[in-house]
């Protein structure tokens, strides 16, 4: 059995992990971190002073991370102090917390740092990087939509979306947005919507004159990224120490 511990547990996502962890046979869910102590699924939640001893009297395999940035990086620091296994769903980092995050990793613990662990979305990263080769010369936006609670804009999703075109079709003017007169030039649009309880919106359009092609990945719940991070968390055990991402996990071309 592969021991988990969650951070985030009393959220949204985090109780969808819980869920899944519990009813899985291969996987155990000794433990959650938050920001109050409770419980979930039989296993107990203490606030975040208290990592630690968790981490050493429950000793687990992996910790699953989908949280806030400034906290993440606090979670692998401990998680890596304590030689556990990390899985890291959390986006919207800083360039310094991702150096951050990486020193603590390297050559102490194996982690799978993905900014979405669905399966769909790697599968989709794919054909963007196959399109942005074929079609570079074509007009292109992304847009992309999420709940209205979340804070980082463009999504992490997005953000990847737009590293992919960068590497095969070469660096170009991000534009955030239109509004009042102007021309479209070389640039490629990028689109946030924010509303409701919408999981996960991500389409790419390639336009010409007289044709669109659009590429799209909508996610309907979030165990689909669950069911992702789980397969990481399988995968992960035993691993050298280092960073992966999910194209690893799935055996898939390198998405940056």
């Amino acid at each position: 059995m592969v021991k988990v511990v969650i951070c985030g547990a009393s959220g949204r996502m985090g109780q969808t992990l819980g869920r899944m962890v519990n009813d899985s046979t291969d996987l155990e869910l000794v433990g959650g971190i938050d920001l109050h102590s409770g419980c979930f699924f039989g296993a107990d939640i203490v606030p975040t002073q208290e990592m630690e001893t968790l981490l050493k009297s429950k000793k687990p395999d992996v910790l699953i991370d989908f949280t806030i940035a400034h906290a993440a990086v606090e979670n692998v620091k401990a998680a890596a102090k304590n030689h556990v296994a990390l899985i890291v769903g959390t986006t919207g980092f800083t360039p310094e917390q991702r150096e951050t995050m990486s020193a603590a990793i390297k050559g102490h613990v194996p982690a799978v740092i993905s900014s979405n662990f669905s399966v769909g979305v790697n599968i989709f990263w794919q054909l963007v990087r196959e399109a942005g080769i074929l079609l570079g010369d074509y007009d292109i936006e992304v847009i992309e939509a999420h709940h209205r609670n979340k804070k980082d804009a463009p999504s992490g999703t997005a953000k990847t979306i737009l590293q992919i075109l960068d590497k095969e079709i070469g660096d170009r003017k991000k534009l955030y947005g239109r509004e009042g007169m102007m021309e479209r030039g070389n640039e490629i649009g990028v689109h946030v919507i924010r509303g409701g309880d919408i999981v996960g919106d991500h389409k790419v359009m390639f336009s010409k004159n007289f044709e669109t092609i659009e590429l799209s990945h909508r996610a309907y719940d979030r165990s689909v990224f669950a069911s992702g991070a789980l397969r990481a968390a399988r995968w992960i055990v035993d691993k050298k120490p280092g960073i992966y991402g999910m194209d690893d996990v799935l055996n898939l071309k390198k998405t940056t």
